[in-house]
């Protein structure tokens, strides 16, 4: 696949990363490929500002939408349908322009990622169902002694990672970190792909994150997570923890007013923008940075010099 026709825009939440990939893909006849680990999810369309049906009929999508929220969707999995969707892409002779948030997603997709198996549900069923009994901290402490390498570097609350972490030690009988040793290859070669990371002065996106929140209520986001509510999902899965999520529920519970949940939504959203810039800083060094509003004039010069 010539990579000179895969475009990467990443950036903070409510940064804009969206339309700017709608924009390149009418001008450029590209496709537009999820890289958001929330918007794969069809629960969750409106909470998780995913493209609407007008902007899917105006160029074509893909990964958007297609999990249902019962399913804990991992980077291994998404790996796997982005690497068939790079090939329909470019057998049809598009760009393909990856959008998302999800750091994680755009580091495995260009220095690969540990093939760790899938997980038993009984496996992950009976961790869970011993973090409700023991906490937490057991786990953590469990973890010590079976994983020592990737207990160190979580936190003792970290209650998703820790259940992973455990789930493969007791499913395939070898460590996380043995896992990461041994991985599937870098779907791309970053330095000849087009890619940007989006950013917005501080006040800015504080800003364009609550008119988002506003907009997603509008909408019927409230009515959507009601719907979710009422599955009774575990709710460690992950799109029972996407943004907005966890405050809405309180609120359709009768535990606090909705002025309360979208402000601890927003609050929320707000540290993981934060956590985003941060962990891109950090991760994804060769990652060039502009303003939102330049980024199209700086992806499209690196297109000229590919």
């Amino acid at each position: 696949m010539p990579n000179a026709r895969v475009i990467l825009i990443a950036g903070p939440t409510a940064s804009g990363k969206s339309a700017l990939a709608m924009t390149l893909a009418e001008k450029l006849g590209g496709t537009v490929v999820n890289a958001d680990s929330m918007q794969v999810y069809r629960d969750l369309r409106r909470t998780t500002a995913r493209p609407t049906p007008e902007e899917e009929a105006r160029v074509p999508h893909r990964l958007y939408g297609h999990v249902d929220a019962a399913e804990n969707y991992s980077v291994g999995r998404w790996c796997r349908e982005v690497a068939a969707a790079l090939d329909e892409t470019a057998a049809k002779g598009r760009f393909a322009i990856l959008v998302g948030g999800t750091g994680l997603y755009f580091k495995a997709l260009s220095s690969g990622l540990a093939a760790v198996p899938s997980i038993p549900a009984e496996i992950r069923a009976h961790v869970r169902g011993r973090l409700a009994d023991e906490g937490a901290a057991a786990l953590h402490a469990e973890l010590m002694r079976r994983d020592p390498l990737t207990a160190q570097r979580l936190m003792v609350n970290d209650r998703s990672r820790i259940c992973r972490a455990l789930e493969v030690v007791q499913a395939t009988g070898r460590s996380l970190s043995d896992w990461h040793r041994e991985g599937l290859p870098a779907l791309i070669e970053p330095q000849r792909a087009a890619k940007i990371f989006l950013t917005c002065e501080r006040k800015e996106l504080v800003a364009r994150i609550e008119t988002r929140f506003a907009a997603m209520l509008e909408a019927g986001a409230l009515d959507e997570v009601r719907a979710l509510a009422a599955r009774k999902l575990d709710p460690l899965m992950p799109a029972m923890k996407a943004h907005g999520v966890p405050w809405l529920i309180r609120h359709l519970n009768g535990e606090i007013s909705i002025e309360a949940a979208v402000a601890g939504a927003v609050m929320d959203t707000r540290r993981y923008a934060k956590r985003q810039h941060t962990w891109f800083r950090n991760q994804m060094k060769d990652w060039p940075w502009a303003p939102t509003e330049d980024g199209q004039k700086a992806l499209e010069s690196q297109l000229a010099g590919l």
